[in-house]
């Protein structure tokens, strides 16, 4: 997979995004991602997954250049498979650490928060849902991840400012559960995965299907309208005349 590629670390598996300079969220990642979470979950000797990126980028999120010309069709659909990519994700029956090695921006913090632990490098990496910045809107189910790792309070001091927060500030937030370094990411976020991956697979499956699954089916029947809506504001006037300032390098 030219995108998207893992390995594994006795019984933890990393998966790395590795597309351009800043792992943007197109169709071939998101397939190439969603297929390889699929045979690591059927896979027995896999206990525990992480998830990172490459480079200075988690992932920028969303290819906004290559997504920019499709038909509000095409986009809807490219939408409707992100969505389903996350509630997968937000449910995957094994542990999922997010390495968050660098810049984890708007769609790929949705990614980030459907994990079930964040780790974060400190400096000038930053970690924000900031679609409200260039007249965007979120979706149902990214609100609800949101509030399920910040609270409601915090949600809405994220969402309503767009702040690119440093890895402090999303710590104090709630919104990651550990600081490190660039140095030390991978034996950190390891050492996280592997205490989950010393836990009864189907003690945790269960549990976390408890904690969970109440949370998806609730946005899930809102979920529709949601992306409906992200799409009218996506495809305004004003809007896009910001996506077109919008330049990244994919």
């Amino acid at each position: 997979m030219p995108y998207v590629s893992f390995e594994m670390d006795e019984d933890v598996a990393w998966i790395t995004l590795n597309r351009g300079k800043v792992n943007a969220l197109n169709n071939e990642l998101q397939s190439e991602l969603d297929d390889c979470l699929r045979k690591l979950e059927s896979d027995p000797a896999v206990r525990a997954v992480v998830l990172t990126g490459t480079g200075k980028f988690f992932t920028f999120g969303l290819d906004i250049p290559e997504l920019f010309p499709y038909s509000k069709e095409e986009f809807t659909e490219f939408l409707t498979r992100f969505t389903d990519l996350y509630a997968y994700l937000f449910l995957y029956p094994k542990p999922v650490v997010a390495a968050l090695n660098g810049h984890t921006i708007a769609g790929g913090c949705m990614i980030a928060t459907a994990c079930d632990y964040r780790i974060m490098v400190s400096g000038k990496a930053k970690i924000s849902l900031n679609e409200i910045t260039f007249g965007s809107s979120v979706f149902a189910g990214s609100v609800e991840m949101l509030r399920t790792c910040v609270g409601n309070r915090n949600a809405h001091a994220i969402l309503y400012s767009g702040a690119m927060l440093t890895a402090e500030e999303a710590l104090d937030l709630g919104l990651i559960d550990q600081k490190t370094t660039e140095g030390n990411l991978r034996e950190d976020a390891n050492k996280v995965a592997q205490d989950f991956a010393s836990r009864d697979p189907r003690a945790f499956a269960s549990i976390k299907r408890l904690l969970r699954k109440p949370i998806a089916n609730e946005w899930k029947l809102r979920e529709q309208a949601s992306i409906d809506e992200f799409v009218d504001i996506w495809y305004s006037e004003s809007t896009r005349a910001q996506l077109e300032q919008i330049k990244i390098y994919s």
